[in-house]
């Protein structure tokens, strides 16, 4: 059991005499609409806008460099230092502010596992923050002598550079000794969300316990996949299969018992969401008790536009689990027979599936290669190719050889496969080709769920050196040859030329950290 060494309460002082606490829905809507937070859309859920923050902000987000974190953290662009006392300075005058305003305060969990579960208590000036969290933290546990973490979260506070040690108004700043997250000047409530993620991050593995940024579920016969992959790749979609037990679509934990949800809901993406191509997730969205950000809705009817995108591509849409009908009712499962890493190929020459051995699954696991999405964070504004290490490396405080290393040993003690699917481009780059279409995904991922492409016939991929399969029940054949889907086949061999030189300058930082075998686990022309 997670043991806690900070009493948050007695530590904080936050002013919650008058604090509206443990709010239920009904009362949130009721509070946001009086208070012109928000609308409630036809069908029945709050619509809100998050103003010029329509996606995290992550060159705000600092940590506390103390005695905790010193030897700990992995400084640097992601794990932005703090200085103790700048931290300090904010966290009072946000305090004083805080005593200022009407605040919701919502006390819940993060974690399904009860032995690891954490203590969340959110303080916020929103009540539609109030009513986000409630719908993504667990909301029962088990009660604790301490209080676990604690967020403030102040949408209209603004932050000080000179005396806060900022880089702008904004600051998402982390405190690990003192248990605390101060969130000031965005309304962005994946923040929130985010940050105990990564706080997560950092004390589960010392606990032996691995973290995941994935989604999960389970099928008839007690079989668990994963789905690794950074925002926008397709974790929640097809996680969320109607022939399959859904645990989780994004946070989990891999323990000795099993894997576990971080969290009591999902955050989904919702631009052009569909009633037919993701019925589970569009009902989910679409009543009472939802929360939508960022979603058009007709200022008359009051309906909902998931098509359009003037205010942000990263538009969202928060559910409790419970709305997805073959959603777990436990938040916990077995140990995963398949691991399934989601990249989203912005050059449009990767395989739409392929198998990885124990080196590559190493290699692409610490590359974590995708494109950032439209409006998934600040100012980016069309698909970009990156690495982020674990598919997640913005919320990882820990160096990332620490969670390959606990990956690599649960992938071999328990036997799990390990596939690689390309939710990306085919037929060309972003701009040129198109999206992978998501049925063609789905009959993939089926395929190698079921156990039905353990003996299909393969070729070696000849710059990336995994093993593709030339057949899948459902799929033209000519879709599982991304070389083929290109007009001009000259042009897919310089852009797999150039993606390969990205793939070798990135994983330099890693060679000295990895055995000889994963560092010759990648591209091999």
């Amino acid at each position: 059991m997670v043991d806690f060494q900070h009493d948050t309460v007695s530590t904080l002082r936050l002013p919650l005499a008058d604090a509206i606490a443990n709010a239920g829905t009904a009362a949130l809507y009721e509070h946001a609409v009086r208070r012109g937070e928000a609308q409630i859309a036809a069908g029945g859920p709050l619509v809100v806008d998050t103003g010029k923050f329509t996606g995290r902000s992550p060159k705000d987000k600092f940590v506390v460099r103390d005695a905790t974190t010193e030897d700990q953290v992995d400084w640097g662009s992601v794990n932005q230092p703090m200085t103790p006392e700048h931290f300090g300075r904010l966290q009072e005058e946000m305090f004083d502010a805080a005593g200022e305003k009407q605040l919701f305060v919502q006390e819940l969990y993060a974690g399904t596992d009860p032995a690891v579960q954490i203590p969340v208590r959110v303080v916020s000036e929103r009540s539609w923050h109030a009513l986000f969290v409630r719908n993504l933290f667990v909301r029962e546990g088990v009660p604790r002598a301490s209080s676990g973490w604690t967020v403030l979260d102040l949408p209209t506070f603004k932050a000080d550079p000179a005396r806060h040690g900022t880089r702008s108004s904004t600051a998402i700043a982390v405190d690990y000794g003192k248990q605390l997250v101060l969130i000031a000047n965005t309304e962005y409530a994946g923040e929130i969300k985010k940050s105990i993620f990564g706080a997560l991050n950092f004390i589960l593995p010392q606990h032996g316990i691995l973290p995941m940024h994935c989604s999960a579920n389970v099928g008839g016969d007690g079989d668990v996949a994963l789905f690794f992959g950074l925002s926008g790749t397709g974790k929640t979609t097809l996680s969320a299969d109607p022939e399959r037990t859904l645990v989780g679509d994004d946070e989990h934990g891999w323990s000795d018992d099993g894997i576990f949800n971080f969290e009591g809901g999902c955050y989904a993406k919702a631009i052009r969401l569909s009633a037919s191509a993701e019925p589970e997730i569009f009902a989910a969205s679409t009543r009472f008790g939802a929360v939508l950000e960022n979603v058009v809705i007709d200022p008359v009817s009051r309906a909902i536009d998931f098509d359009a995108d003037r205010k942000t591509e990263n538009t969202r849409a928060a559910y409790p689990l419970r709305f997805i009908p073959n959603a777990s009712r436990t938040g916990r499962a077995g140990h995963p027979a398949a691991v399934v890493f989601l990249t989203a190929d912005a050059f449009g020459v990767m395989p739409p599936i392929a198998r990885l051995g124990a080196a590559q699954a190493m290699y692409h696991f610490l590359s974590g290669y995708t494109a950032k999405v439209a409006g998934t964070e600040r100012g980016v504004t069309e698909p970009q190719a990156t690495f982020s290490a674990c598919f997640g490396s913005p919320f990882m405080p820990l160096p990332p050889g620490r969670y390959a290393e606990l990956l690599g040993e649960r992938l071999e003690r328990h036997g799990a496969s390990v596939w690689l699917v390309n939710t990306g481009w085919t037929g060309g780059p972003a701009g040129v080709g198109h999206r992978m279409r998501l049925g063609h995904t789905r009959a993939m991922i089926a395929a190698a769920l079921s156990g039905a492409l353990d003996d299909a016939p393969v070729r070696r991929d000849p710059v990336f050196g995994f093993d593709v399969p030339t057949a899948v029940p459902g799929v033209p054949d000519e879709v599982l040859h991304p070389r083929g889907t290109w007009d001009d086949p000259m042009a897919f061999d310089a852009q797999s030329a150039k993606l390969a030189a990205m793939f070798r300058d990135n994983f330099r930082r890693f060679e000295d950290q990895v055995p000889q075998a994963v560092r010759e686990a990648g591209p091999t022309a």
